[in-house]
């Protein structure tokens, strides 16, 4: 810099300049090349193999106060990106989102499937299919074996009833046809007719 009275404006040390933009440049240089060392490789978005759980904390009371854990106070607790969120739907939102995945170790790139692949899955779903008919039949026919023992049952204790009926008809019947031993019992009526002595 000058010290001219008559001359205001400020002179720059252009080599001093010079040295510290080659010393960020040089900075800069490293830091890319320590990045490059280390590429973040991060596998491709897959299913999930476990079941998120909704429904265990659902009608239960929590006491917290400000010593109570974040795994343990309201709300749904990740304890992958260590965060608590409020409802399930955000929940759902937050363990399918971006953040979440990459603190797994995920990209959000889907494997492209091949055409053999899904020949396979299809042939995997078609057998699933066909077990689950063949269990539908075999409780199908299982259910109607039941209904069927159900209505023999039911057919027998009916005409366990309507014999026992019969028997009981004949009896009184008899009874009532034999006057003679009505009388000698002391049963000749109820009264609605006069007594022949």
């Amino acid at each position: 810099m000058s010290m001219r009275p008559d001359d205001h404006r400020r002179k720059w040390d252009k080599t001093e300049f010079q040295r510290k933009a080659q010393e960020r440049l040089l900075n800069q240089a490293n830091a890319n090349e320590k990045n490059d060392d280390e590429p973040v490789q991060r596998e491709n978005l897959k299913r999930r193999d476990y079941k998120v759980d909704l429904d265990s904390k659902l009608g239960k009371s929590v006491v917290i106060n400000k010593n109570t854990p974040s795994s343990q106070s309201g709300g749904y607790y990740c304890n992958v990106c260590d965060c608590v969120v409020k409802d399930s739907i955000n929940f759902l939102d937050h363990i399918n989102g971006k953040k979440h995945q990459r603190n797994l170790g995920m990209s959000m790139k889907v494997e492209r499937s091949t055409v053999d692949q899904v020949k396979e899955r299809f042939q995997a779903n078609k057998k699933k299919m066909e077990e689950k008919q063949k269990d539908y039949e075999l409780e199908k026919r299982l259910r109607e074996a039941k209904e069927e023992e159900e209505r023999y049952k039911e057919h027998r204790k009916e005409k366990r009833k309507d014999r026992k009926r019969k028997a009981e008809d004949d009896l009184d019947g008899i009874a009532l046809t034999d006057d003679n031993m009505a009388a000698i019992m002391g049963f000749s009526g109820f009264g609605g007719s006069k007594r022949n002595t």
